[in-house]
């Protein structure tokens, strides 16, 4: 019993150094992570970023959120920070399955950037294209849906070469285009099939004439 206690005793003295500067990286890395987060806040808010990005179309998601574009890039910064600040605190304590989970995290983070990235891009040209199309066929009918149907193509293709970048982009796409195919195939089914034949006819009779006077 004695010799159980004082072995159990002596790791515990012998892993105290390791503990110790577990928490020293922890409180430090924070400490930097904290200051570097609210740099780079005071300075996207200075450069005009947030006003950048909402004119890139993601104004609307932001409405909804606490958080403007600038203070959620910080907080992504922070959490990258505090992630190798973690890697570097465990791996005091030499190889273990913590630092091996942190390590893979960190080591797909740079395919998460480049995605966030490509959506802004493609998300800032979307809007460009509309606005541009809606400027320029205003005064057509169709003017509007052309707009549409161009800036939702654009913000589909920024997403497929997102998710492509992730390293999943085969998989989500097939999923999500044989689901669309499936239902369009299936509404149109039931839409003419279903008594709708004369109806459609009708529907296209005053496109056709809408076209023909513009």
């Amino acid at each position: 019993m004695v010799q159980a206690l004082q072995d159990a005793l002596a790791s515990i003295i012998s892993a105290l150094p390791k503990v110790v500067g577990f928490l020293l990286i922890l409180i430090i890395g924070y400490i930097i992570a904290k200051i570097i987060t609210k740099i780079i806040s005071k300075v996207l808010t200075k450069v005009g970023f947030d006003r950048a990005v909402e004119r890139g179309g993601v104004k609307k998601a932001l409405d909804q959120s606490q958080y403007d574009a600038s203070d959620i890039l910080a907080k992504v910064v922070f959490y990258t920070i505090m992630l190798f600040v973690l890697s570097a605190a465990f791996g005091v304590f030499g190889d273990n399955p913590v630092s091996e989970f942190l390590a893979a995290i960190i080591s797909y983070l740079p395919l998460v950037f480049v995605a966030i990235v490509i959506v802004v891009i493609a998300s800032a040209i979307a809007a460009g294209a509309k606005a541009l199309i809606q400027n320029s066929l205003g005064g057509l009918a169709y003017g509007t849906i052309i707009a549409n149907a161009v800036s939702a193509l654009i913000l589909a293709l920024g997403v497929i070469a997102a998710l492509n970048q992730l390293n999943i982009a085969e998989n989500v796409v097939n999923a999500v285009l044989y689901a669309t195919l499936a239902a369009i195939v299936g509404i149109a089914i039931v839409a003419v099939g279903g008594g709708g034949i004369k109806t459609m006819s009708q529907r296209w009779e005053l496109a056709a004439a809408k076209y023909d006077a513009e």
